[in-house]
C-alpha cells in the first residue's frame, strides 16, 4: 500500500487516492484516507451505455432524491469513480446540491485517466472532478473493480447499515456488481425503468419473464425494485423501505437518522 496523495482537477477541487495493490490493505488504506466506519450506500449501473436522453431524465433522481437521502442518513457514498453515467451523475448532483457526503471512486489503475495525465491507450475514462476520495486498484479491464467496492462497502459499513442501487447498466453491473453485492448480503434496489440491465433484472424478479441465467439472483431474497417513473415520493419511500428493512446490520443507525 502506498500513502495517500492529492489530486487536483481542473475545477480546482481536490480528492485524496490512494493505490492498492491487494484487498487486504483496504482496512488500512480506508482510515489513511481520512474515512471513518459510517453506513455505505454502493451506486453501480450504466457508465457510457447510457444515453444522454437517460442521463437528464434520471438527474432529477439524484438530485431530489438519492442526494438528500444521502445526506440526511449521513452516509458514505462508494461507486466506479469515472466521469460517465450514473458516477458522473451522483458526481456533479453533489456539487449541484451543496451536499457534503464523502464520494469514493473506486477504479482499476491501469484504466483510469488521472488530471493532466497522459492518454495511454484508447480504452481509459477520466476520474468524476467531484468525488472527494478515489481508491486505485490492481487490474486489466472494465468490471476487475467490482470486488474491490463490494468489499470496500463491507470493511467501511463494519457492523453499520449498507445497501447497493442498480441503476441501468451492462454486463459488468449485472453479472458482477449485483453477485458481489449479495455475496456480501447486502440488499439490492433496482431502478425499474433505467434501462438495460436493472429493467432485465426487475422483469425476472417481478415475473413478467423467464430468465434462468438470472435465476439465482432472483432467489436470493436481497433484490427489490421500485419504477423510476412513480415520482420522487415513491422513489423515497421505496430507498427508505429497504435501508429499514435490514435492521439486523445496525438497528440504531435508521432510527437515529430517521428522529433527526
Amino acid at each position: 500500500m502506498q500513502f495517500p496523495f492529492q489530486i487536483t482537477f481542473e475545477n480546482q477541487v481536490t480528492a485524496q487516492a490512494i493505490s492498492l495493490s491487494q484487498l487486504s490493505e483496504l482496512f488500512n488504506a480506508l482510515e489513511a484516507l481520512g474515512l471513518k466506519p459510517s453506513p455505505t450506500l454502493v451506486i453501480v449501473g450504466g457508465a457510457n451505455g447510457l444515453s444522454a436522453e437517460k442521463l437528464v431524465e434520471l438527474r432529477s433522481l439524484f438530485e431530489q432524491v438519492l442526494c438528500p437521502f444521502i445526506d440526511s442518513f449521513n452516509l458514505t457514498v462508494i461507486d466506479g469513480g469515472t466521469d460517465a453515467g450514473v458516477m458522473q451523475l451522483i458526481g456533479q448532483a453533489r456539487q449541484a446540491t451543496g451536499c457534503q457526503f464523502p464520494l469514493v471512486g473506486v477504479v482499476v489503475q491501469q484504466k483510469a485517466m488521472l488530471p493532466s495525465g497522459s492518454r495511454l491507450t484508447d480504452d481509459v475514462a477520466a476520474l468524476e472532478p467531484h468525488h472527494t476520495h478515489f481508491i486505485l486498484v490492481p487490474g486489466c479491464e472494465w468490471g476487475d473493480e467490482s470486488v474491490w467496492i463490494a468489499e470496500s462497502a463491507t470493511v467501511l459499513s463494519r457492523e453499520k447499515l449498507s445497501m447497493t442501487l442498480l441503476i441501468n447498466g451492462g454486463a459488468i453491473a449485472l453479472h458482477q456488481d449485483v453477485p458481489n453485492s449479495l455475496i456480501h448480503q447486502r440488499p439490492v434496489l433496482i431502478i425499474a425503468g433505467s434501462g438495460r440491465s436493472s429493467d432485465r433484472l426487475a422483469n425476472a424478479l417481478n415475473g413478467k419473464t423467464s430468465d434462468p441465467e438470472l435465476q439465482d439472483l432472483v432467489d436470493s431474497g436481497l433484490l427489490h425494485n421500485v419504477d423510476l417513473e412513480s415520482g420522487e415520493g415513491v422513489l423515497k419511500a421505496a430507498i427508505q423501505q429497504v435501508w429499514q428493512g435490514y435492521p439486523t446490520q445496525n438497528s440504531d443507525v435508521f432510527s437515529s437518522c430517521n428522529e433527526a
